[in-house]
């Protein structure tokens, strides 16, 4: 078989756009119909790439041989990595011959790019540098390309203004595995030898199905590597989403006349949707909000947010917690909020620092705990209404209640009783009361307490859901 420049009617092959300066070629292949298929009873003998793939060894010293070789791969997390392993163990399980792989992966037919080489001095990665892969047309790669189906010629000879002389000038036999994707033939890896027997008896199927299997594999790491890029660049980004979001918090803990106050605030994800703040009301006047917005992460904390917002542009001293929490259910409304079945809980209260008294109102939230020195302990309970975004014209009511000194206030969100351990047990509410039945010496004790033993509770497991646990103490 010929492959020569020399124009022979149909035979001939031009795939050489105007525009670029690559010469045109001709392949004049006489008999090249006839050429064996796969599964055809020409398609025997040792495993692919080599006449004596196993390379004078054993059929148990090639298994050990390719076992070794499929278990270091399987190591492998970086694409250019796996292809380095590959082609180790390949040259010396199959040797002989050159190889060039060649791929029109973002790439208008006919053009195709060289994507590596076993005549490349320089180990170019072709994910990472595809700017460096030469561009070429035609040819006898173009040829196998276009075919698009594996092929076996011998007797070649290739002519030197072939664009990919440099690769396989000095052929005589080659073998071309196309690797699809999605049934196209992207890629190829085509194998050259200046024997003309070379591959005579090399099993085209099972070096069809090895190529593809790599191919394949290849494939996959490089999604992988892929997604988890994706990943680092979107975690990266929900990192600071959870920065923004807890710089929305107080800084601070406001020093309010009788109280102590300490809290704790923890995240199921990099940002969630529990939210406490305090406002200055005047006349010894503070306002104490907690709110927990159904579901965590980034969408929660937008909510988390709106809220925020809504209230600090909101004229709260002259609002009482009913009114507060209405004017705020009806923005939330306004602006979408329970289109997609999302809502708010919230408990808002109004302490004066003069006669220790509390007005609250509550949107569904878990009601406060308060235990006095007796340890005694009572719910406020008295002013449960609907959660925020659920009903735009819903109406809130309010209750009045008196701390006593030493009594201890208990604003929390469902995320801690509701935390589980691996016997799918909830930590409750008793479990959340035992730090406040301790001898513990004020506010921040009893944070300390209940962090340590819902730790020790739920063990290493990442939290469900978002936790805030606000201690008010009252002092005596």
């Amino acid at each position: 078989m010929l492959y020569n420049p020399v124009n022979e009617g149909p035979s001939r092959i031009d795939r050489t756009p105007p525009s670029l300066d690559i010469p045109a070629l001709v392949l004049y292949a006489p008999g090249m119909g006839n050429l064996p298929r796969i599964g055809s009873s020409k398609d025997s003998g040792p495993p692919p790439f080599g006449i004596d793939a196993g390379n004078g060894r054993s059929d148990q010293e090639k298994l050990a041989a390719l076992t070794d070789m499929v278990r270091e791969m399987s190591l492998q997390e970086d694409p250019q990595q796996l292809v380095g392993v590959f082609r180790r163990a390949a040259a010396e399980l199959y040797p002989g011959g050159d190889m060039v792989a060649i791929s029109r992966r973002d790439v208008q037919p006919p053009y195709y790019r060289i994507t590596r080489s076993t005549r490349w001095n320089e180990d170019i990665n072709p994910w990472l540098q595809p700017d460096r892969l030469p561009l070429l047309c035609g040819g006898l790669l173009g040829h196998f390309l276009e075919n698009a189906r594996p092929e076996r010629l011998r007797d070649i000879c290739v002519p030197p203004d072939d664009p990919a002389y440099a690769y396989v000038g000095d052929a005589r036999a080659a073998v071309a595995l196309p690797i699809y994707e999605r049934g196209e033939a992207l890629n190829m890896v085509v194998r050259t030898s200046p024997d003309p027997a070379h591959f005579d008896d090399l099993r085209l199927a099972d070096a069809l199905l090895q190529a593809n299997l790599f191919g394949r594999a290849t494939s996959s790491l490089i999604l992988s590597r892929k997604l988890q890029d994706a990943y680092t660049a979107l975690d990266r980004e929900l990192k600071q989403v959870g920065r923004i979001q807890r710089a929305l918090l107080p800084p601070v803990l406001p020093r309010i006349p009788g109280l102590e106050m300490a809290v704790s605030y923890v995240t199921a994800a990099r940002a969630g949707g529990d939210y406490y703040d305090f406002f200055n009301l005047g006349g010894n006047r503070w306002g104490l909000l907690i709110a927990d917005v159904s579901g965590h992460g980034t969408p929660a904390a937008v909510v988390m947010s709106m809220i925020r917002t809504i209230l600090h542009s909101s004229c709260m001293s002259d609002r009482t917690p009913a009114d507060m929490l209405r004017h705020v259910n009806g923005q939330l409304m306004a602006h979408g909020m329970g289109d997609d079945g999302a809502f708010v809980t919230a408990f808002y209260g109004i302490y004066r620092s003069g006669d220790r008294g509390l007005t609250y109102a509550s949107a569904g939230h878990n009601p406060p705990l308060v235990v006095d020195r007796r340890i005694r302990v009572r719910e406020l309970d008295e002013a449960q209404a609907l959660p925020l975004g659920v009903d735009a014209d819903h109406e809130y009511v309010q209750r009045d209640t008196t701390l006593q000194h030493g009594d201890t206030m208990l604003l929390y969100t469902d995320g801690i009783t509701e935390a589980m351990n691996d016997r799918r047990e909830m930590y409750g509410r008793d479990r959340l009361l035992s730090c406040v039945r301790e001898d513990v010496p004020n506010a921040q004790h009893i944070i300390d307490c209940v962090t340590n033993k819902l730790i020790g509770f739920t063990g290493d497991a990442q939290p469900a859901d978002d936790q805030t646990l606000l201690a008010v103490r009252v002092k005596s």
